[in-house]
């Protein structure tokens, strides 16, 4: 949702906030701003802002809440625990088309049935938001972001003249569903954001809360109406197309995370093919193989438990991805084993039954693409619990 190079468009552009003194025209206009997906993951779902444009004041800005400073101190730490601050940046509309334009991405803008007064109203929240110390916040992919902005302002000034009609919407989809529907299902990001996510993701969502997505956004404003003068009208006046291009789609990779899980998968069943029929234990590959689940297990605990991010919380990819399979991959590198890890690698294919159980109850939809890695998992385990280790050499 935020757009590349923002940040340094925002250093060269910020100017001190117009005084909260100055009124806007008759002539002035107020917009929602929605822009189409880029090519980077996290241009995918697209960005959404307000417009301002004043002919009489020769004013047109754009108030812009996606932008981050990566030279922020311990950027990266904060990043990993979740505390991320996001700024709202407010500069030159001239420059935000211009960028789009160069990346051959549509916008279009919706300007908005408003009384004089609630232009100025926006005017004013927007302008005393754009001073330094009101335009940072925590940012939430999903619950505070560039898009849920929008409509948090529209609410604050619009009150209880504001209806969002829902009746355009598919009702009930999930968080995860909604997300996934925006990006390739078999790629590295996809599988990335449904890794770290748990149940939080899989909770239906509100009409409201479909909001977190730029296409929703403008979707609920094109449907919403606003009381003006007791009489209900829609919200958006004019929706204008200010960059044609089309709409870009989510590319596919040839080494996507299922090929390359698949192949995996098919080389580790082989292995533990050879290994049965010669009786013996490829210690190597059960290091690699727990040490990986072990080490994924560990960053996933370390945002359940350590992070800020709102939906990494009761995440049951831990089932498969087992934090303690770090400590034991060390141990599995001895020729003899001891029997306690029979009971351990019971409990590791116990878990592994529990998966599909979770998925069909839809309590957590796991990652389509790790299929072939659960696959590996139960086989390997079950050969190495079947095979008693400490009489395997």
């Amino acid at each position: 949702m935020k757009k590349k190079y923002f940040f340094l468009l925002f250093l060269l552009s910020i100017y001190a906030p117009l005084k909260a003194q100055v009124q806007l025209s008759v002539y002035s206009e107020v917009s929602i701003i929605t822009a189409g997906p880029g090519d980077e993951l996290y241009e995918a779902f697209g960005h959404s802002a307000i417009r301002i444009k004043d002919p009489i004041l020769n004013l047109d800005l754009i108030y812009n809440y996606g932008m981050f400073d990566f030279n922020q101190p311990n950027f990266l730490l904060n990043f990993a625990k979740g505390n991320m601050i996001y700024s709202l940046a407010r500069y030159d509309f001239k420059y935000f088309l211009a960028s789009y334009k160069r990346d051959k991405r549509w916008v279009k803008q919706q300007v908005l049935n408003l009384t004089q007064e609630e232009k100025q109203a926006y005017f004013i929240f927007l302008e005393k938001n754009a001073s330094p110390e009101n335009r940072d916040y925590l940012y939430d992919p999903y619950f505070d972001n560039c898009a849920t902005k929008l409509r948090d302002i529209t609410k604050s000034v619009l009150g209880s003249k504001l209806l969002f009609n829902d009746n355009h919407l598919e009702k009930e989809l999930t968080f995860r569903q909604l997300t996934n529907n925006e990006i390739n299902l078999n790629s590295w990001g996809t599988f990335g954001l449904n890794l770290i996510a748990g149940t939080k993701l899989d909770k239906k969502a509100t009409s409201e809360e479909y909001m977190y997505l730029p296409d929703f956004v403008y979707s609920a404003f094109k449907n919403a109406t606003v009381y003006i003068k007791n009489q209900s009208k829609k919200l958006v006046k004019r929706e204008d197309n200010l960059l044609n291009f089309e709409e870009k789609q989510p590319k596919n990779s040839f080494f996507n995370p299922f090929l390359i899980f698949s192949i995996l998968s098919l080389i580790g069943i082989y292995i533990t093919y050879k290994d049965f029929k010669k009786n013996k234990r490829t210690r190597w590959f059960d290091f690699i193989l727990f040490f990986i689940t072990g080490l994924i297990g560990c960053i996933l605990i370390f945002l359940w438990f350590f992070s800020s991010h709102s939906t990494a919380p009761s995440n049951f990819n831990v089932l498969w991805a087992f934090a303690p399979n770090l400590i034991v991959a060390f141990l599995l590198v001895k020729k003899n084993q001891q029997k306690w890890l029979q009971n351990y690698l019971f409990v590791l294919i116990l878990f592994l039954v529990i998966i599909p159980v979770l998925w069909f109850a839809k309590i957590q939809v796991f990652p389509i693409v790790v299929i072939p890695l659960l696959l590996l998992l139960f086989v390997r385990y079950f050969y190495l619990s079947k095979r008693l280790l400490t009489s395997i050499k």
